[in-house]
Parts: structure tokens; C-alpha cells; sequence
């Protein structure tokens, strides 16, 4: 009979843990479950593609500071993400590299001039390959070029930026034959890295993040149009609390440290 009674407690025992493991999983299921029906809002950032180290840096402390929040970027150049903007492309933010593109959402009253700030600045430099011998060493020996690297002006700010600054010294009509256009600044560093091109115009910015390239001028701020970045909430967002958050995230010390240490002026 005892050892009856001890089996009859051993079953009890073991059925009680069972259930308290159950119990468990279950608790687990449902934290689980309730962490899943949170769903991670997706932000999609449309931005310049010279702000993809900076805003990939800033991205990872944001997204830490905010675990609901996952951000989306699509990098590319200022007028072609405009374009994609005003055709009803699914965007959260645009940030600019240029102040006319932004302008223009504005005006179609894509984006309200109470949500965009411009928010910093960048220069204009002129790059050659490391161990170029071209003998290049500034905007007015680009002439001994063979081949000159710019972003497509009519969609590239950096792209019209350099082509002021080249009609500002006089060298265009002499230049625009020999000049390879590029879909953004980053395509234009490119092909300077890889020597397809004897130098090119781009951001001090793009060229800081480069060992393969070297800058040899900065261009005159009166050589063109001041360089700035807007930065603005798209009006039909679906995720308007979550864009606002991000967009004053972008205006914080701690954002603006980062993107100086890439090169970037704060003007707020």
C-alpha cells in the first residue's frame, strides 16, 4: 500500500510539473505573441546617396533607442527620388541634397513647410585617383583630363553644382566633351577609385570616405549655389507619429554629431 501511495505521489509530482512547464510555454507563447503583435513600424527614409554612411550610423542607434521602429532606406539622387515622390512612391521622410528638389514637394504640397528644416551643408571638392600622374591640381588644370567624372546635372545636385563651378572658371565649353555623367555622386567616386576617369566632382563628404582618391580643391562657396539638405515629413505618410519621431531624432546633438564627423555643417 505505501508504495502505492509513493507511486500515486511520484505520478502527482510529475503531473504538476508538467503543468507548471506548460504554464510556462505558454506565458512565453503569449509574451512571444504579444511581442509579435507589436509589429515593427517600417519608415521608409528617402535620402541622398551622400548621406548613406552617415544615416546608416545613426540608423543603428536609432533603431535601439526605438525597437518598434525599423528604417528603410532608399539612397539614390535628390531629383530622381523627388520624381519617385511625387509619382506616388510610399515614402516616410525625404532627405534632400538639394534645397530646389525639396522645393518642389513643397509646392505640390507633398510635404508642409512646418515639417522641413534644412538641416546641414557640405562642400563641393575635386578628386583625382591616389597615385594619379596627370599631373592635376586643381579645376583649372582639368584641361590635362582625358576623362572628368560628374553626376548627371538635371538629376544630381552635386552633378549642377560642378557644372556652375566649371561655367563659373570658365572651363565648361572647353570640359563638356570630355565629361562622363554619373547616376549619383557615389557612381562618380567610383569610377575616380577605379581610374575609368582622371578626377571628378563630388562632396567633401563622399570623399572623406575614400582611401583610393585624394582632394585637390575645394570649390568657392560663390562658384555656385549654397549646398544644403532639407530634410522634411511626406504628408500622406502612413506612419506619421513614427516619421515625426525620426525627424526630430535627425535634429538631436547626438544625430548631428555623427553626420559632422562625416563631414557635414550643421545649420540649424
Amino acid at each position: 500500500m505505501k508504495k502505492i501511495y509513493q507511486a500515486l505521489s511520484c505520478m502527482l509530482i510529475l503531473l504538476l510539473f508538467i503543468s507548471g512547464c506548460s504554464t510556462n510555454e505558454q506565458t512565453e507563447t503569449a509574451d512571444n505573441n504579444q511581442d509579435t503583435s507589436k509589429e515593427k513600424v517600417e519608415l521608409t527614409v528617402s535620402a541622398a546617396a551622400s548621406l548613406q554612411d552617415a544615416l546608416s550610423d545613426i540608423k543603428t542607434e536609432f533603431e535601439k533607442e526605438n525597437p518598434t521602429i525599423k528604417l528603410n532606406y532608399n539612397f539614390g539622387a535628390s531629383g530622381a527620388l523627388q520624381q519617385q515622390i511625387s509619382q506616388g512612391a510610399p515614402v516616410d521622410i525625404f532627405f534632400s541634397a538639394a534645397e530646389d528638389k525639396f522645393q518642389n514637394l513643397v509646392d505640390e504640397g507633398l510635404i508642409e513647410e512646418s515639417n522641413g528644416i534644412d538641416l546641414v551643408g557640405n562642400d563641393l571638392v575635386l578628386v583625382i585617383p591616389k597615385d594619379s600622374t596627370k599631373g592635376i591640381e586643381s579645376f583649372e588644370d582639368l584641361p590635362k583630363a582625358t576623362k572628368i567624372a560628374l553626376g548627371t546635372p538635371e538629376s544630381v545636385p552635386a552633378g549642377q553644382y560642378g557644372k556652375d563651378t566649371l561655367e563659373n572658371l570658365d572651363l565648361w565649353s572647353t570640359l563638356e566633351e570630355k565629361v562622363v555623367y554619373a547616376k549619383d555622386v557615389r557612381q562618380v567616386l567610383t569610377y575616380v577609385e577605379t581610374t575609368n576617369v582622371d578626377a571628378g566632382i563630388v562632396y567633401k563628404t563622399d570623399a572623406l570616405t575614400s582611401e583610393k582618391v585624394q582632394i585637390i580643391a575645394t570649390a568657392e562657396d560663390d562658384s555656385h549655389d549654397p549646398i544644403i539638405y532639407p530634410v522634411g515629413i511626406i504628408k500622406n505618410s502612413s506612419h506619421i507619429g513614427e516619421a515625426e519621431l525620426f525627424y526630430k531624432y535627425l535634429q538631436s546633438d547626438k544625430a548631428i554629431k555623427v553626420l559632422e564627423e562625416y563631414g557635414f555643417k550643421d545649420l540649424k
